[in-house]
């Protein structure tokens, strides 16, 4: 046998990879070639708006045919819903149960008052960020007796699993993750304009519920028998309609209510800015130079955790208490153009608007990164980023670079919407104080006799803020001191609260 030349077994090999290439080749083609029929075979789309939006999905997105375009049905055959994948609903509700396991004061508001049903009549309309936090809401304001419609808040937020849970379960929920605006309001009017569903109360989060109610359905708004509250913006909304006279029902303000206020605002905001930056662009924090703008409760659960792992922060402010309480808490109140050319890190926390302009990032280092913890859309000038001369180039779901012409790019998060909950989560345990806040303002809404609430906006009263406290406090094993007589005569208090004034500052 004629002995191997060194040669031979190299021409073998390369042969033998051409082969394994053209056939590669031949089955990425055929590929194409089936995926090509199958998305013949597919429903046939709505034509739609060109969007903007830099969203690819989340865990569900099995396709992108919008979620209004499909024809779904729950297992009892209803189709009052319109949800991402009505599929997953068996994960959604895995995702619930573990909610519930760290919302206790929530679920024991439901086994005190489920027996006596203090919402039975009442039909709600919610428009809230959509989560397995909410869920349990939901499913405990069901419990107290109330029928509900849901749509979300944000169009970001929405957890489509668990959406899809709540529709499997029997509720009318118009939300998922990736809406347009159009969608986002036409979620919003399908839970409102119902045939045979009269609603009577509203548990709103930016107002846009109820500014939808009384633009397009002023009659349906008269008959509301209160409205909650929970988001700067929306209260601030409300107040403008008291003072203009436009509000013609009682509403609750929970955002200012200390449960809100404290444990929402500051202790949460604390934690899930860190989670939703490390989530989105994996940042080492130590030594960054952040700054902060608004130093409310927000702001201040922010700058604590970023100083807390190393950053040099800074604060913008424009209220001298606020500005002031910065200063002694050891952060340097500045404003923002003195700082922009060499900040690493802005977080917006003011309910404004155009806080951030273009004029600011156009003078921002390349890498910057730039996102909202406050309510509104509105506070980072987005708009002012969708001109020929920059370029969007996306990253990751939530993450866009934005090109300057120079090469330079900032990071903008969630497009500038509230990116704790657009790019992370909020922690349950803190979902239940706010949640239990809620139902609680509901139950006494509706439940109030006629006369003791005006058309007017009017705060949680102190008792119901100790008592949503209380249901909290057997979790971490706090057992309460209690007054004697001879102290609460002293003090003049009742024994059972509540503790402090409507003015004291927690």
């Amino acid at each position: 046998m004629r002995p191997m030349t060194d040669l031979e077994p190299v021409t073998e090999v390369r042969d033998m990879e051409e082969s394994s290439v053209d056939a590669a080749t031949n089955l990425k083609e055929q590929a194409e070639r089936d995926e090509k029929e199958a998305g013949e075979n597919r429903i046939e789309k709505r034509p739609r708006a060109h969007t903007l939006s830099s969203y690819t999905g989340s865990s569900s997105d099995e396709d992108e045919v919008n979620p209004r375009d499909k024809n779904q049905r729950n297992s009892k055959g209803s189709t009052d819903f319109c949800v991402k994948n009505i599929d997953n609903a068996a994960f959604g509700r895995r995702e619930i149960e573990i909610a519930e396991q760290e919302m206790p004061g929530l679920i024991a508001l439901r086994r005190r008052a489920e027996n006596d049903k203090p919402l039975s009549g009442a039909k709600i309309i919610g428009c809230t960020h959509i989560t397995a936090q909410t869920a349990v809401l939901v499913e405990t304001l069901a419990a107290l007796g109330a029928s509900v419609r849901w749509a979300a808040c944000n169009i970001y937020s929405t957890q489509n699993e668990v959406a899809a849970a709540l529709a499997e379960a029997g509720f009318s929920i118009y939300a998922w993750k990736g809406e347009t605006e159009e969608d986002f309001w036409w979620c919003i009017d399908k839970c409102i304009n119902s045939e045979g569903w009269q609603p009577n109360m509203i548990l709103d989060d930016g107002g846009d519920a109820t500014h939808l109610m009384l633009k397009r359905y002023p009659a349906m708004f008269n008959m509301i028998k209160g409205i909650v509250e929970e988001s700067v913006t929306g209260v601030h909304r409300l107040y403008q309609l008291s003072k203009s006279g436009k509000l013609t029902v009682p509403a609750m303000n929970v955002n200012d209510s200390v449960t809100k206020t404290k444990f929402d605002n500051l202790y949460s905001c604390r934690e899930s800015i860190l989670d939703a930056l490390k989530r989105t662009t994996d940042v080492m924090f130590g030594g960054k130079q952040v700054i902060i703008c608004g130093y409310g409760e927000v702001g201040k659960g922010c700058a604590s955790a970023l100083k807390g792992l190393g950053c040099n922060v800074l604060v913008a402010e424009i209220d001298p208490i606020c500005a002031l309480q910065a200063c002694m808490d050891g952060f340097r109140v500045t404003r923002l153009e003195e700082v922009v050319k060499n900040i690493d890190i802005l977080i917006t926390c003011t309910g404004n608007k155009n806080v951030v302009t273009r004029n600011h990032m156009d003078k921002m280092k390349t890498g910057c990164i730039v996102c909202n913890m406050g309510h509104s859309n509105t506070e980072i000038d987005v708009g002012s980023l969708r001109t020929p001369d920059l370029t969007w180039e996306k990253v990751r779901s939530q993450v866009d670079h934005i090109i300057w012409p120079d090469g330079k790019r900032i990071i903008l998060l969630a497009e500038g919407r509230l990116v704790n909950l657009s790019c992370s989560s909020v922690p349950s345990f803190v979902v239940s104080i706010t949640s239990a806040t809620q139902a609680l303002a509901l139950i006494e809404l509706y439940n109030a006799p006629q006369g003791r609430y005006k058309q007017d906006v009017y705060l949680l009263p102190k008792k119901m803020d100790e008592y949503v406290a209380s249901l909290h406090l057997p979790t971490f094993d706090a057992h309460l001191t209690e007054l004697t007589d001879e102290q609460a005569k002293y003090l003049g208090l009742n024994k059972t609260g509540p503790f402090k004034p409507n003015y004291y500052r927690y």
